[in-house]
């Protein structure tokens, strides 16, 4: 069973840092792609990053130079995603969702966590 466990999660001020964790158990990263998803108040789910197993990754235009991807491999089952948010701005206020893909390759339908809050105020 796929489970995916977020942490990090918290209340900042503009400008401020925080790094969120995703323990993802009982899923092997080789060959697949995990991401990072938020979701404010009254908007859809938006994907923010997104990185496969060889290393790629994406950003979505409203967080390139101020977020990074990034995981550790623990086992061949089990691994944890990080999301280093820098610069936190009051519209990056959303709770955020760690993700893994069900057919490796696509995000079109993943795995998700229970979501960990981030507030930004000024």
């Amino acid at each position: 069973q796929v489970q995916l466990v977020e942490s990090g999660g918290g209340s900042v001020q503009a400008g401020g840092s925080l790094k969120l964790s995703c323990v993802v158990s009982g899923y092997s990263f080789d060959g697949c792609i995990m991401a990072w998803y938020r979701q404010a108040p009254g908007k859809e789910r938006e994907l923010v990053s997104s990185l496969t197993s060889d290393v790629a990754t994406t950003y979505t235009e409203f967080v390139k130079g101020r977020f990074t991807i990034s995981h550790e491999n623990h086992d061949n089952t089990k691994n944890t995603l990080y999301l280093q948010m820098n610069n936190l701005r009051i519209d990056d206020t959303a709770v955020y969702y760690c993700a893994a893909a069900v057919y490796c390759y696509t995000l079109d339908r993943v795995h998700w966590g229970q979501g960990t809050q981030v507030t930004v105020s000024s």
